[in-house]
């Protein structure tokens, strides 16, 4: 299993815990960055080689990861138009993405208990959404649409009158075979090609979900602590409670 780790983010919100201007997947939560705890996570459980697809300050994001001792070996991808939508940032793994092996997906900007990605590795599922029922609606969290039990929508805004019985929250972590590896390296080409670059790498998923849904499945985490450092607010969830149940089950966290 090799993981893309999409880090090429500045995080320009957070301008008031992050004075310093670090790359958004270098803010330290008790003691570690994002980016340490997440290659660390991948390493313990068996995952031995990451791209990392960095952009915004990229140097730093390097010298980081060169000083961690417990991580999978890193090839490192530069995005020059970090500044665009994320689709461009999925684009610079494109070699891994065509390269006929299974792969992780994920956001480097996420604090979350380790036993999200252990249901990740250890899913049936070919092609896997990761799905949180315990979240608060509104315009920024990207939602999965399941109509007896089957995914019908993936967005921040779902389509106008669709049809469906839950919803839940994306985590950000996905897990994809070869052929839709291969399927979304072609489908970023085709949005890079067609100028929606800007568009978020998560409308390139929606659209291969929606082309092939008996294809994709999903493994339900609600229940267990994680959040997206998006906002200001985020960063304070992160600190005063999820950190904290992290650390309930998992003291040296």
């Amino acid at each position: 299993m090799h993981a893309i780790i999409l880090a090429a983010g500045r995080g320009s919100r957070l301008a008031e815990f992050n004075p310093e201007g670090r790359p958004k997947c270098l803010m330290s939560f008790g003691g570690r960055s994002l980016l340490a705890r997440h290659l660390d996570l991948l390493y313990q459980f068996g995952v031995r080689q990451a791209d990392l697809v960095v952009g915004y300050e990229a140097d730093q994001v390097i010298e980081h990861v060169g000083r961690l001792s417990s991580r999978p070996d890193v090839a490192f991808h530069f995005n020059p138009r970090y500044q665009q939508g994320s689709v461009i940032s999925l684009r610079a793994a494109r070699e891994t993405l065509e390269s006929g092996t299974g792969i992780l997906l994920m956001d480097a900007d996420v604090l979350y208990h380790p036993a999200i990605l252990e249901r990740l590795l250890q899913t049936s599922h070919r092609n896997c959404f990761l799905l949180d029922r315990d979240f608060r609606d509104g315009e920024e969290p990207v939602k999965i649409a399941l109509r007896n039990g089957i995914m019908v929508d993936f967005r921040k805004k779902l389509a106008d009158g669709l049809q469906y019985d839950q919803v839940g929250e994306s985590v950000g972590f996905f897990r994809f075979g070869a052929e839709v590896s291969a399927r979304i390296a072609e489908e970023c080409a085709r949005l890079d090609g067609e100028g929606l670059a800007d568009a978020p790498h998560e409308e390139v998923l929606r659209n291969l979900l929606l082309e092939q849904p008996d294809a994709f499945a999903y493994e339900d985490v609600s229940g267990l602590p994680w959040v997206e450092i998006d906002f200001p607010e985020d960063v304070i969830r992160a600190r005063d409670i999820v950190l904290p149940a992290i650390r309930r089950d998992l003291a040296g966290f």
